[in-house]
Formats: structure tokens, sequence, C-alpha cells
């Protein structure tokens, strides 16, 4: 559901740096679109401009990005059953489960789209459930609703309940035709993703599987890597021959520059240089990890070695779709670390970082000529300054909601929206 291509949107803007956590404020500006939602010029709007505010009282940003979701659990967001493996157990995979019956799956995709929409997320990397149909689903509605995703069937064959397993070959199968059918979707903004769940969740056979079938295609890995001390002493003991929790994924050829890791909270000093050696991705989740009691990934430790981070909300062990949130989280974390981040380089990392950790740098992310109009309209506070906005952004959450949230120029709407 979109509404008609824009050819000009005039507001506030802030314009982040390629290369930079930095913003830049432009106080009134044009963004002038062609018809398939690319920018073609920003300038500062003239004095005499009859061209309406778009969004009185908002600023316009680059969309939020979030780098690491789960699509089975948006009915389960906020179940507080206990630490990581517990939590999977008890709350999780009983939900995923559900996901077998198409129909539940396509009701639960749409909740899911309209909850990334109302929370200006215009790109996600998502888990699925382990099934085809169910991964089939989510595929149509994010390519139906305007999303930009990338997305794959969550790749499990142990240590889960028989209904969520499936052998490799099957389940190797099953990513092929999906493939075929969703990767590269309309110029690319539907992406196919190869998922293994984590270490435990997969036999040597699937891993080295998974591997084959990213290099085969030129395709993106996710997984997760050392989100809980438990799950370390666990991982260890079923691949006794790797020499820790990255060794697992490198001996089975799954670590590279479009390989993709969640949390990374209990990295050894040796793997974190292993990961920047390797180009590897991270996604820092850091509400999950409040929320589940996994502890708090070293932000800055990762940005000082040159590894590519993006914000995520793991949602549902994170506690909300919103990444002005798992901005304002990671704030609070890296406070706890004793090494504080900047709140702009936190905005800055929900959105243009995000796009970067992805490689979709060159795509989205910024305000500029030659980029796709990935957009969002963030409502401020009337008494906010320049010198507040960065904090108005991340820490008032009840200052307003999410305006208009953008794809390609073309508005996104929720199923059930009131209007401005």
């Amino acid at each position: 559901m979109s509404e008609p291509t824009l050819r000009t949107l005039r507001g506030r803007l802030l314009c982040p740096e390629q290369n930079n956590a930095r913003f830049e404020l432009v106080p009134d500006a044009l963004i002038e679109l062609d018809a398939h939602g690319l920018i073609q010029s920003v300038r500062a709007a003239p004095s005499d401009c009859r061209i309406p505010e778009t969004h009185p009282g908002a600023v316009l940003l680059p969309g939020f990005i979030d780098t690491h979701i789960h699509f089975p659990q948006t009915r389960m967001l906020g179940s507080a059953s206990g630490p990581l493996l517990q939590w999977l157990e008890r709350s999780v995979f009983p939900e995923e489960a559900r996901f077998a019956e198409r129909a539940y799956a396509e009701q639960v995709a749409r909740e899911f789209c309209d909850a990334l929409i109302a929370q200006g997320t215009t790109c996600a990397a998502i888990f699925s459930s382990s099934h085809f149909d169910a991964t089939d689903a989510l595929f149509a509605e994010l390519d139906r609703r305007g999303l930009r995703g990338l997305t794959g069937l969550t790749l499990m064959d142990r240590s889960a309940p028989a209904m969520l397993l499936q052998e490799p070959a099957a389940a190797l199968e099953a990513c092929s035709v999906l493939i075929d059918r969703w990767h590269g979707r309309d110029k690319n903004r539907l992406r196919f993703c190869v998922t293994p769940r984590f270490g435990l969740s997969c036999t040597p056979e699937l891993l080295r599987g998974a591997a084959r079938l990213a290099e085969r295609h030129g395709l993106w890995i996710q997984t997760h890597l050392a989100e809980n001390r438990e799950e370390l002493h666990a991982t260890a003991a079923a691949f006794p021959a790797s020499t820790d929790y990255l060794g697992v994924y490198e001996d089975h050829g799954l670590v590279g520059n479009h390989s993709l890791f969640a949390h990374c909270v209990w990295l050894s000093e040796g793997e974190w240089d292993r990961m920047a050696r390797h180009d590897a991705v991270v996604a820092h989740c850091p509400d999950s990890n409040f929320f589940l009691n996994s502890g708090c990934m070293p932000l800055r430790q990762a940005i000082h070695r040159g590894i590519r981070v993006g914000l995520a909300t793991d949602m549902g062990a994170g506690r909300t779709f919103s990444m002005r949130r798992v901005a304002a989280s990671a704030y609070d974390a890296a406070l706890i670390l004793q090494a504080p981040v900047s709140p702009e380089a936190l905005l800055w990392r929900a959105t243009t970082g995000g796009a970067i950790a992805l490689g979709l740098g060159a795509q989205v992310g910024r305000i500029a000529p030659g980029y796709e109009a990935d957009l969002v309209a963030l409502n401020v506070p009337a008494h906010v300054g320049p010198e507040g906005l960065f904090d108005a952004l991340l820490f008032q959450h009840d200052a307003g909601p999410v305006r208009a949230t953008y794809v390609r120029g073309q508005r996104l709407t929720p199923t059930h929206r009131s209007e401005d």
C-alpha cells in the first residue's frame, strides 16, 4: 500500500555525511525526485518558495535500517521467560511452530510490515521461520508494501522441536526456490540472505551447505554470534575442533565481507581482530541484550577497529520496533562500558551506518543526488532548537510519532493510519 511518488519534498533536513558519523542540518530545503524516486537535487529553498512544507514541524532524514529482526517473533514481543537458551525453548520455538500454517504467517506478515512502516524503518535484515511458505509469504508482503528487505528461511536441523527442523538437502532446496522467486526483485529492493540460526541449531553438514549456497549465488549470510555466556559454552561443546565461536563459522566457510553477525557481546580480542580482517559486519542489538541479560557489546571497540556496525532491534527479544529506542539503548550500553558514543553518531548508525553495513551505502542512507529517496519524517517538539535536536529524536520517547515513511519517494502506509 503506497501513495503516488512525489516529485518535490520540502522541509528541515538532517543530511548525513558518508564517511563520518555526523549530520548537516539544513533548516529549509527542497528535495527534487525523478519518477523512479531517485534524488536529483537537494538545495536550500528560496525565500519566495511557494512549495508548502511537506511535513510542518518535522525533520526529514534517511529511513531507519534495522540490521537484525525476527519476523516470527512479532506477536511474542516482550515475552520475559529467561536468558537466551531458556527463552528460545519456552517462548520462541512454540510460536515459530505456528508459522507452518501459511494463513497465520500471512496475517503476521501484515502486522510486521505495519510495525516497520509505523516506526520509520525502510529496510531490514530479517530472519523468517524455518518454513518455506512463511518465508514466501513474508517476501510477498514486503514486496506488496514497498519495503526494502534482506531475508531468508531460517536453517535449523538440530537442537529444536521436530516441527521446526529440516534436513539439509530439503532446507537448501527450499532456499534455492526462494532465491529464484525473490532475490533481486524490483531492482534489488528484495534480497535473499542465507540464514543459519546459529551454530547450535545446525549440523556441520548444514553449515557447509549454507556456505556453498551463498557462494554459488553471491548472497549475504546472517546468523548469531557470541550473544550469551551459556551459549558460548554449549557451542564449544558442540564444535570441539573449532578454536572459538567465530572459528565455528570460519571452519565452515561462513565468514567474509558479506557476513552479518548479530550481538557479538562476548567476542575475545582475537575474534574481534579476525572480524576486522574478514571485513565482517556486526548488528548491535542493545535492547535485546538488556532484556535477556546477555551483556553489553563494546560498540566503540568495534568502531575503532574499522568494523561496519549497524543497529538492530532484534525484535522480539528486543522490546520495540523503534530504531530510535534502540539507539537510546545503545547510548546506555556504551555508558555502562564507560566508552560513550554520542547521540548524533548513534542516529547515523541507525540510518546511514546501517545502509553501509548491509552493502547499500551507494544506494540509500543519504539525502544526496543519485540516492534513492528512502526517508523518514520525524515530529520534533516546537521548543527544541538545533542544539537539542539529536537528544530529542533519541531520548524524548513521548515527544511524537513518526510522521511519514518513504521508500523511493513513495509514502508507505500502515494498514490503519491516522491523517497528519
